[in-house]
């Protein structure tokens, strides 16, 4: 990365952090090492350990975000937060849209949900774009918005639900849009279309947010009242995903039956098996004073990617890891 390209990057990080602080948000500096994390089978996460004087070992794990302690702030302390800091996910490529440590910018509204959520990020962006961070006029306009239901209507030809609901459907659908689907489960085989026939559909759109994804695929959103779907959104820019948010789960049980079956997935596919705080969900329980609240997890690196113009993650980092030993 040149010097100048290293000074916007920093200018668009200034600006962000003012943008939150006029919101009266409260910056906060959370722990990049934890003893335990929030099981997600989806990812994989580094292992490091920590070393007492006297030579007993005790395993740390680096966050793959900061959430986990977010929640806990917020838990004690019911106000609006957020945090800009770095990141790890492990088993992932570099380079391309992916950097095994990167910046994540994650913000928290309490007394909100997930449309309050969008709004600001939608102001967000304005005040980027405002600031001139950007020639892309289309970044810019106001936010494009599909169900993802629609989206799969719109870019695949089939309604995912009523595929859903039919015995032996969605395996069909999937195989006559060439994907192997013998013997995958729902969750599976809906992730396997989204990414190879939605997703690059998503290419000719600016900013694009996808809404209301299926309740199949396990998160810790809140429900729809329809059973079927999340309060979840994601933000795609030109097909890349920029940023991810949940009208957070509150309730103690459903957070609890989380955590075990995501436990349970973890310790069959995971590579790196890492402890979980099985008490977690009591912090959710009635009378302990967390309201219902609002995540938003924005990847910096790629919307700093975005602004400046370029197409691949590693261009705008100035350290990228594939430069440094891979």
């Amino acid at each position: 990365m040149d010097l100048e390209l290293f000074k916007q990057r920093s200018e668009i990080i200034r600006h962000i952090r003012s943008f939150f602080y006029e919101k009266n948000y409260l910056e906060l500096d959370t722990p990049a090492l934890s003893p335990d994390l929030i099981p997600e089978s989806c990812l994989e996460v580094f292992e490091t350990l920590k070393i007492h004087p006297n030579g007993s070992k005790v395993p740390l794990y680096l966050i793959p975000s900061p959430e986990i302690y977010m929640k806990k702030f917020i838990a004690r302390n019911p106000v609006n937060v957020f945090q800009i800091c770095r990141c790890f996910r492990n088993g992932e490529s570099s380079g391309f849209m992916h950097n095994p440590e990167f910046t994540m910018l994650e913000y928290y509204t309490v007394n909100a949900g997930y449309t309050e959520s969008l709004v600001l990020t939608e102001k967000l962006f304005f005040s980027l774009a405002e600031k001139g961070f950007s020639a892309d006029l289309k970044l810019r306009e106001p936010f494009k918005l599909m169900s993802v239901n629609d989206a799969f209507i719109n870019f695949a030809g089939f309604d995912l639900f009523k595929a859903v609901a039919a015995t032996g459907e969605l395996e069909k659908i999937a195989r006559e849009l060439g994907i192997e689907s013998q013997g995958l489960d729902k969750a599976v085989l809906y992730d396997l279309i989204f990414i190879h026939v939605i997703e690059p559909k998503l290419e000719q759109f600016g900013p694009l947010v996808l809404f209301d994804y299926p309740a199949f695929v396990p998160c810790l959103a809140k429900k729809n009242k329809d059973g079927e779907t999340f309060q979840r959104w994601e933000l795609y820019y030109k097909g890349i995903e920029l940023a991810n948010c949940f009208s957070e789960e509150t309730d103690p049980k459903a957070i609890h039956d989380f955590f075990a079956n995501e436990a349970k997935e973890r310790e069959k596919t995971g590579r790196i098996k890492h402890k979980v705080d099985t008490d977690y969900w009591k912090m959710f329980e009635k009378n302990k004073g967390i309201p219902n609240f609002s995540g938003v997890a924005l990847g910096l690196d790629r919307l700093i990617m975005t602004l400046c113009g370029f197409s691949t993650i590693d261009s705008i980092l100035p350290f990228p890891l594939a430069d440094a030993c891979l």
